[in-house]
């Protein structure tokens, strides 16, 4: 029997949650280790962790642009709709991110933030459900949530461009691990939430019957097909 898109995602966050069980147990502390001891003192990968914080006040930006266009009642090409799609699920995504590091209170491997208690500096290690404070938010990693909520929505709708979106990822958690700025199950995590919000924010979009993955390969780069309501007879 064919899974629904439900179904899948409740595969994918039971896969999520052993992962996560694996890599704190017996993965993260011998990682972070050996990223202190190694690497965090090469400048490059805190440079590669900067590619997502650039996400945030470019969606603002779009949202106002398209929202201003949107004002005068003109509907939004199927580009400009994916874009959006993209700021939302990034929003979605940062919303939902800040409120499981709350829930989850877990402590950093380095101690970056107000002298907080670190892994590296004093062997704390684990969730601290609740606790509040910027020294137990490391679960999951906003820069994480960030990058994989903006590039799941491309990776459905441009699915050409799938080995670039996957070279971002892939780009962003190296940095991340690297810098020792997170633990890999705090990666793993907020790959999860990221792809979520974006699968989910396509989803919600089709469901109001407008067309996204099906245009990819019929509708020229130059195209300008409208995306709207009254696109519900293309689906």
């Amino acid at each position: 029997m064919k899974l629904g898109r439900l179904g899948q995602w409740v595969i994918a966050l039971a896969a999520t949650a052993i992962a996560v069980a694996i890599a704190y147990q017996w993965l993260d502390r011998p990682i972070a280790f050996f990223a202190h001891d190694n690497l965090h003192q090469f400048v490059l990968f805190r440079h590669l962790t900067l590619i997502p914080e650039w996400f945030t006040p470019v969606a603002a930006l779009v949202f106002a642009v398209l929202g201003i266009r949107g004002l005068t009642g003109r509907p939004l090409t199927r580009f400009e709709a994916v874009i959006l799609m993209s700021g939302l699920s990034l929003v979605a995504a940062a919303a939902i991110k800040n409120e499981l590091k709350y829930v989850f209170g877990r402590t950093w491997p380095e101690t970056w933030i107000q002298n907080n208690p670190s892994l590296i500096r004093d062997g704390v290690y684990g969730f601290y459900p609740f606790h509040g404070g910027r020294g137990w938010e490391s679960f999951p990693s906003g820069h994480t949530v960030a990058v994989c909520a903006v590039m799941s929505v491309l990776w459905i709708c441009y699915p050409r461009f799938r080995p670039l979106y996957a070279l971002v990822v892939v780009v962003v958690a190296i940095g991340l691990v690297g810098a020792d700025f997170h633990f890999l199950s705090d990666i793993i995590a907020g790959g999860f939430i990221g792809i979520s919000t974006g699968w989910i924010a396509v989803a919600l979009w089709e469901a109001g019957g407008a067309p996204c993955r099906a245009l990819d390969s019929a509708t020229p780069p130059t195209g300008r097909s409208p995306v709207g309501p009254q696109c519900t007879t293309m689906r």
